[in-house]
């Protein structure tokens, strides 16, 4: 960041807030407080980063870091892929207290949100954040969350197929089930420990179950 000028004088006074924001959340015991607390406090951060990601400063610079994680925390999601697009590209580091790769984070952030509540993250943020990740070097566990992640979105998509919707997939729901057991086997391929092979047993249960079901006649 530059050292004078009025650019780095807002950055100093952000900054500033942010030290005070941070240790309002150190002192908050309840997650969900904080999540709250986030959801505010953001705001009079978010011209700042926005800023900083169209123009592609590509300064080092703790408060677009910051918040892309706080983004993430309170599922921002136009706003935590723009930052994290500009983080990777930028080469932009996280600040110690995260004890990550910006990489690692994004990837396992965002996929442990869609694994504690499927459906919470959409598809295409899955698809966005592994075509960020796809060339960075992370542990073959954070991959397995994300594949996992994946398959429990496809779950969520084959829950609430509806076969007369305009945007029906083709293969209807037993495609989308065998989507997800295609990245529950990656997840299990790359971390047998990841939690999904009984998911994809009870996925494979219900497709079998589908393909012994007599198909409906034609309307």
């Amino acid at each position: 960041m530059p050292t004078d000028g009025p650019v780095a004088s807002e950055y100093q006074l952000l900054l500033a807030a942010l030290g005070i924001d941070l240790n309002t959340l150190r002192n908050t015991q309840s997650t969900e407080r904080k999540i709250e607390a986030k959801r505010t406090m953001i705001e009079k951060y978010r011209a700042w980063v926005e800023g900083a990601a169209d123009a592609s400063a590509g300064a080092q610079d703790e408060i677009v870091s910051t918040m892309m994680v706080w983004a993430i925390d309170i599922n921002d999601w136009p706003l935590a892929l723009k930052l994290a697009e500009y983080v990777l590209l930028a080469g932009i580091n996280l600040p110690e207290r995260y004890n990550r790769a910006a990489a690692t984070l994004i990837a396992e952030e965002i996929a442990q949100v869609a694994i504690d509540a499927p459906g919470a993250v959409p598809l295409e943020v899955l698809n966005a954040v592994a075509d960020l990740v796809s060339d960075a070097d992370i542990f073959d566990q954070v991959r397995a969350k994300l594949e996992k992640a994946f398959g429990l979105a496809f779950k969520v998509r084959a829950d609430a197929f509806d076969p007369t919707a305009e945007s029906a997939v083709a293969g209807g729901k037993p495609a989308l089930l065998a989507a997800a057991i295609g990245h529950l086997d990656r997840a299990i391929a790359l971390h047998a420990g990841c939690g999904a092979k009984k998911i994809k047993q009870a996925m494979e249960a219900e497709l079998k179950k589908l393909a012994a079901s007599p198909a409906a006649p034609p309307a």
